[in-house]
């Protein structure tokens, strides 16, 4: 990236990606296609697939740059359009079952990997192992409950922002935070 562009806002970018410069939007791209990658890769839960919905999510972006809200912040709008990709995807596809994993006997060969007890989701963190098992448990929730941790951990959103780009009321959103941490620690502590 342009070292003068990199200190430019995304609504500066915008602006000049709309005057003519073609640069300002790959500015742009470049600084959010990590952030919504790890966003999507948690909402779907495999990250092949995440390839192609960020990319489709990207070409949605490109197309309707020039019809942007200059009153909403960018960073929103791309996570909005990222979760509508994610959506779209996932309608597509049919959901692989929990039981799904279980073997003849009636055991659950994921459960058993998950029974390792664990306070807290940051706490887990510290350890490699124990953020595999977080992966996996993340993984087993409502893709909305996803969407919600990785737009504010992985993100940093602050909760009216996740509000903005999925377009949920506040109090959803935090709900969906709450009811998500709670069910890690359960899924965590066996």
């Amino acid at each position: 990236m342009d070292s003068d562009m990199d200190v430019l806002t995304d609504e500066q970018l915008i602006g000049a990606y709309r005057a003519g410069d073609e640069a300002s939007l790959q500015v742009l791209f470049e600084r959010y296609v990590g952030p919504v990658y790890n966003f999507v890769c948690r909402y779907v839960g495999n990250e092949g697939d995440a390839q192609d919905i960020v990319q489709d999510a990207f070409v949605s972006v490109w197309k309707n740059i020039k019809r942007f809200d200059s009153n909403r912040k960018f960073k929103t709008w791309i996570f909005a359009i990222a979760k509508n990709a994610s959506l779209n995807w996932i309608k597509k596809k049919k959901p692989i079952l929990f039981s799904a994993f279980e073997n003849a006997q009636g055991e659950n060969v994921l459960a058993d990997t998950l029974s390792d007890p664990a306070p807290l989701p940051d706490e887990l963190l510290a350890d490699v192992d124990l953020a595999r098992k977080l992966s996996l448990a993340v993984a087993q929730l409502n893709p909305n409950w996803r969407a919600v941790l990785s737009l504010r951990y992985d993100n940093q959103l602050t909760f009216q922002e996740i509000s903005e780009a999925l377009s949920e009321p506040l109090d959803t959103v935090k709900s969906r935070h709450r009811r998500a941490l709670l069910h890690l620690k359960e899924l965590l502590s066996g």
